[in-house]
């Protein structure tokens, strides 16, 4: 007779590992299969790591965890080719516990500690094992069939969590293959330098983090994307993330993009002495809540990126909504199996979790971001390059008059732009992308 566990997780990244961990604390026997060397060894991601459910789950962890830099400062910077227009924000507060749950971590040390945490508490992880398909017996899913000598293995459960580009869903028949404009690619560089450098560079006290968010032609070529810059101890993490479907329109390489953003004058300037020490690259879901599918059923349920769960507003969070999906994954099967079934029927209280949760309520507020970015390229282009053409004017010192100035650079602004189609689409953004009703500003929600 076969063994049979619990619970089978497929995928060592933020998600599984959440699940494997909540799951073994609860006696449930969970087995966790990783392609990868070990947990973490194939995780990437920009470098922000946002931490509420893995503080619940292991309170204080960052006294014990390898992070990198609690994140203090924001930045968000729109590049010309020639000049920047920057706002940041910074606050105090985030710099006391639990430092608002933002860290900046290099992901394949932070999920390798983290997947021992899990060890620790009674799961089975198997590395360097890829997990081909599922095992049925008639709908319902009853194991998996991987590359080993043992080859199939069986659970009650399993638990989906393979990252952004999962297989698994396809080949059951839960989704359609996603098309170029569905997926984000992003290209990454570590770059060395000492830590003292990094915090008198960023103007950041000891021990502190940073986080950049970079916009416009300067940072993207003029695709729809972003370019990025993270603080960690001694590296800074450099990169950009362009819509895979703007690439293959354009035909230009992702590494061509990368090159571009780190030529800019603000970026060189930050790169100055440092020392390249890794490249590395991946993609992320775009396709958002109009193109969720099935995530759970008979005996299986899916979590994280494998499910789309990514908020690609602003906020750019993605890692909290895995843990999360993770999270609540093991709660629905610690209790399948206490009422000793696995059917969708009662597997159904994975998606009610989701939906009380901050995770589907806020793919839900911010379901548009994409389509909408995707139809208003001008917020990527057109607009940052005037705001800040209009900065260079007003702020221009000549000897003339400032009325006189001012009137010109006005006039240039003006020129160049529909003041009226700017304010519609402007109200348009704050309700799609950022996700504020500009009504609330007149009269005040309630809750």
């Amino acid at each position: 007779m076969e063994e049979k566990f619990d619970v089978i997780v497929v995928g060592g990244g933020l998600a599984g590992i959440t699940a494997a961990l909540v799951c073994a604390r609860a006696g449930l026997e969970t087995v966790l299969f990783e392609r990868g060397e070990y947990p973490g060894s194939k995780n990437l991601s920009g470098g922000v790591l946002f931490t509420p459910v893995i503080n619940q789950l292991i309170p204080e962890f960052w006294n014990q965890a390898p992070i990198e830099r609690p994140v203090t400062k924001k930045l968000f910077s729109f590049l010309s080719r020639e000049r920047s227009l920057a706002f940041e924000f910074s606050s105090r507060e985030f710099a006391k516990p639990p430092y608002n749950n933002s860290f900046t971590v290099l992901r394949a040390k932070f999920d390798k500690w983290y997947a021992e945490q899990a060890e620790a508490a009674g799961a089975f992880i198997i590395n360097e094992t890829v997990v081909d398909d599922v095992i049925r017996d008639g709908e319902r899913v009853v194991g998996v069939k991987a590359r080993r000598d043992e080859g199939e293995m069986y659970a009650n459960l399993v638990i989906i969590a393979e990252g952004a580009n999962a297989f698994l869903p396809l080949r059951m028949g839960l989704r359609e293959p996603f098309g170029p404009d569905d997926m984000v690619t992003s290209a990454k560089e570590v770059w060395s330098l000492p830590a003292e450098t990094i915090e008198e560079r960023f103007n950041l006290e000891p021990g502190e983090g940073a986080s950049i968010d970079y916009f416009g032609e300067g940072a993207c070529m003029g695709l729809l994307g972003a370019g990025f810059v993270y603080t960690n101890k001694d590296t800074l993490s450099v990169g950009i993330g362009v819509n895979v479907g703007d690439v293959m329109r354009r035909r230009i390489p992702p590494n061509n993009i990368l090159d571009w953003f780190k030529s800019h004058a603000s970026i060189k300037q930050l790169l100055k002495g440092a020392k390249l020490e890794e490249f590395s690259a991946h993609l992320i879901p775009e396709y958002g809540y109009k193109k969720f599918f099935d995530r759970y059923g008979d005996g299986y349920l899916v979590v994280g990126d494998a499910a789309g769960f990514v908020n690609t507003s602003l906020y750019h969070e993605g890692t909290n909504y895995a843990t999360a999906s993770g999270l609540h994954a093991a709660e629905t099967a610690i209790e399948a199996k206490e009422k000793g079934d696995f059917s969708k029927d009662t597997l159904k209280s994975y998606e009610k979790r989701l939906a009380d949760s901050f995770v589907l309520q806020d793919l839900k507020r911010f379901r548009e971001v994409s389509s909408f970015m995707h139809r208003h390229p001008e917020f990527l282009g057109k607009y940052p390059e005037e705001m800040i053409a209009l900065a260079e004017r007003y702020f221009t010192v000549s000897g003339e008059p400032k009325e006189k100035i001012l009137k010109r650079a006005v006039r240039g602004f003006t020129s160049k732009l529909s003041l009226f189609k700017m304010t519609l689409d402007t109200y348009r953004l704050m309700l799609k992308v950022l996700g504020i009703h500009p009504t609330w500003f007149i009269f005040p929600p309630k809750k």
